[in-house]
């Protein structure tokens, strides 16, 4: 192989797959990189079998080749290598020889023959999204996702069409997660479980991309490309659960407020939780009351009461912050609404200007 390319188209292909690869004590080919020239692009691959990556873009090609070499070192060159000029790219006696600027390198290559190939999809169901959409839908939920290798249908992003709309699900049994997107029903698009962990990567590699991305999924592995760019996971197989039967239909009370008012409360109230990050709130609309209350006997207590508008019945409910906090990013609306329904019921939050995001939120007990 031999080469020459600019340094920014290298690196940022080499710095998008590197962290796909890994230590794998029985296939260390796994924790390479591998760069093959043809034609006139070079191809930037990576996978850790979960999810695989395959970069391309022009360049240079004077002769075609393969190599495999490790990607931390690689990247880690790339990242120190202060140059505008073209980066040189050599196979010698098998290694891989990089000239940039001033500076040369070698790094030691594996047997590129041992390298898993990227599986690419076959007769799986094709659809296409604007990247927005799918970035969207996946950031808007995979926080709520559970992270134990137990239950792997709670330990993904449930992905599915429904009428005019792409519905994104996420849950750990404790809080839920759903986002609506509007767009044209894939044609025999049913779902697919993506792993949490692979949309962290998906959300990564295309978080730079502009305009459509093209989808699609088998009953194994969905795949995503834009822009060069290939990106395979494995799906999950299993059932994800009839979440809707767990959201509630009616509610006993309702609690309207400006989302950057509670986000201020609950910030503070966190200062005074205890262990167990609780926080007590208290609505009762005929007397116009909300407030949001924390007591650690370390510390201190703290009770606030922003303004907000009530209707319903008084309901005093225990919830974990954390759990709160972590659904404003995707509440795009300047006011959210609380809805209880009962006591030992869940929390419904949702964006008084846009309903297409839901989250639930299940009570403490005291």
């Amino acid at each position: 192989m031999k080469i020459e390319c600019t340094k920014e188209k290298l690196f940022g292909a080499v710095s998008k797959a590197e962290k796909i690869s890994g230590k794998h004590l029985t296939l260390p080919v796994l924790s390479c990189i591998l760069l093959e020239a043809k034609k006139n692009a070079l191809f930037v691959r990576a996978t850790n079998l979960d999810v695989g990556v395959e970069i391309s873009f022009p360049v240079k090609v004077d002769e075609e080749g393969i190599v495999a070499v490790s990607g931390s070192v690689l990247s880690g060159f790339l990242s120190n290598l202060y140059t505008d000029k073209n980066i040189k790219l050599e196979t010698t006696k098998g290694n891989l020889s990089l000239t940039g600027g001033k500076t040369s390198i070698t790094i030691k290559s594996l047997p590129h023959e041992d390298f898993p190939t990227i599986p690419k999809i076959q007769d799986g169901t094709v659809f296409h999204l604007e990247s927005n959409d799918l970035l969207k839908g996946l950031t808007s939920v995979w926080y709520a996702s559970g992270t134990s290798s137990m239950k792997p249908e709670l330990s993904s992003v449930y992905m599915y069409a429904e009428n005019d709309s792409l519905v994104f699900v996420a849950t750990d049994s404790f809080r839920l997660a759903e986002k609506r997107i509007k767009t044209k029903k894939p044609k025999d698009f049913s779902h697919v479980l993506i792993p949490f962990k692979n949309v962290l990567e998906i959300v990564r590699i295309f978080e730079e991309v502009k305009g459509e991305i093209t989808v699609e999924a088998n009953k194994n592995q969905i795949s995503f490309s834009a822009d060069g760019i290939y990106l395979t996971s494995r799906v999950v197989d299993g059932v994800f659960p009839d979440y809707k039967q767990i959201i509630p239909k009616k509610f006993g009370t309702e609690v309207i407020l400006l989302k950057q008012d509670l986000v201020n409360t609950l910030k503070i109230s966190n200062i005074f939780s205890d262990a167990f990050r609780q926080v007590h709130m208290k609505a009762d609309p005929k007397k116009e009351i909300f407030e949001v209350q924390t007591k650690n006997a370390d510390v201190g207590e703290s009770i606030s009461s922003p303004e907000a508008a009530l209707t319903g019945e008084p309901i005093e409910i225990n919830f974990n912050f954390k759990y709160i906090m972590d659904c404003f990013q995707s509440i795009d609306a300047d006011s959210v609404s609380l809805e209880f329904s009962a006591l030992n019921r869940p929390m419904v939050m949702r964006g008084v200007a846009d309903r297409s995001f839901t989250y639930l939120v299940m009570p403490m007990n005291k």
